[in-house]
């Protein structure tokens, strides 16, 4: 019997294409070109080489020189990739200008992220709100799509008209598929607020732990909440809203149950259509009695991303939340670092998911906070 042989296919290769504009720094630009090679590596893409270009003067077909796109096709084409990846959103023209400049796909960091939530989505919250991402996304792209396909549908010659276009019909049932995805969304988030006020009414605080992606969220909830759900090392690991409670003794001596929520990271440009489809996801944020803002302290780039996590807590309308800082990740950081940036972070406490530093001292500030 001849013995057989399971062969994987292999993984797409992408081109990632950086753009730096004038007002970047040298490190910014290095945090983004990085973070959007773990957003390919993510979605399981095999990176076939990059470039990061630099862009005085944005051109609207190619969003850069003519001569400078040539090049980037060029060297794309090269290293055999098989799509070009651009670290800013392009317009639908702009798409189509690429593709038939370099003779292959081109997607943006926008559909990049989409399709890893489409990927990863699990619970029938994250598949609904996943699905109607992509068809916000996909409506005004819907021409380039169907470029060679509008063909007429219906009518008949000289009693109805010409009846539609494929890509009026196709327009008319995505925005129909739309409607009803908000829909079904609302009552969805109409349900998580009943839960709300019912635990309002019980007494019963939340605390919601947010931050950038990959900060150590869920591995931080998991710590403080005694859970053995298993965490992943990934970009968007966490989709869904994870709830769990939590019994401290308070000042009194009596037991005080604690609803602890790990949310969905936040990220550099988080694509609108994402905001918006995920709003009732995000908005745990917004409805929690104290945030714990876990920061990867490790991480060059974490003041910027400190600035990202604000910035979305602030469109969500949840600035005015008692706020902790959880310093995260200092096993990776010297002593002298971690006392500089708990001088730098008030309100916060130096931690260490993986090894339980800190842990009893980020307790005190929640029950502080919560004035347990």
């Amino acid at each position: 019997m001849k013995e057989q042989y399971r062969v994987e296919p292999e993984a797409p290769r992408v081109f990632l294409a950086g753009i730096r504009e004038p007002a970047f720094s040298g490190a910014e630009a290095k945090a983004l070109a990085l973070e959007l090679a773990g957003l390919a590596k993510t979605l399981g893409l095999a990176i076939a080489g990059s470039e990061t270009v630099h862009v005085r003067e944005r051109n609207p077909r190619y969003g850069m020189g003519s001569g400078k796109a040539r090049e980037l096709a060029e060297r794309a084409l090269q290293a055999g990739a098989e799509c070009i990846v651009f670290d800013r959103e392009i317009s639908p023209s702009q798409q189509r200008n690429w593709e038939e400049l370099s003779g292959i796909s081109a997607m943006d960091r926008q559909e990049l992220i989409i399709q890893i939530f489409a990927a990863r989505a699990r619970t029938k919250e994250a598949i609904l709100q996943a699905e109607l991402a992509e068809y916000l996304y996909a409506l005004p792209r819907l021409s380039h799509r169907h470029i060679n396909l509008a063909r007429q549908r219906g009518g008949s010659y000289a009693a109805r008209g010409s009846g539609e276009t494929r890509l009026e019909t196709d327009r008319r049932l995505i925005r129909q598929k739309i409607a009803a995805l908000k829909k079904e969304l609302e009552e969805l988030r109409r349900r998580r607020r009943v839960q709300h006020r019912r635990r309002e009414r019980q007494g019963t605080p939340v605390c919601a732990l947010a931050g950038y992606t990959n900060a150590g969220k869920s591995s931080l909830h998991r710590v403080l909440t005694g859970s053995s759900a298993a965490v992943e090392d990934k970009l968007f690991a966490t989709l869904d809203p994870t709830a769990r409670r939590v019994s401290r003794l308070n000042s009194a001596g009596a037991s005080q149950n604690i609803i602890m929520v790990d949310t969905v990271g936040f990220i550099r440009r988080l694509p609108h259509n994402l905001v918006e489809a995920f709003r009732s996801t995000l908005e745990e944020s917004a409805e929690a009695d104290l945030l714990i803002h876990v920061l990867d302290a490790s991480d060059p780039a974490r003041e910027e991303q400190a600035r990202t996590v604000m910035e979305v807590l602030r469109d969500l309308g949840a600035e005015k939340i008692p706020l902790i800082t959880a310093l995260n990740k200092v096993d990776l950081l010297s002593q002298e670092e971690t006392t500089t940036l708990l001088e730098e972070h008030p309100d916060s406490a130096a931690v260490s998911a993986k090894t339980k530093e800190g842990i009893d001292r980020l307790w005190n500030l929640i029950e502080k906070k919560l004035k347990l």
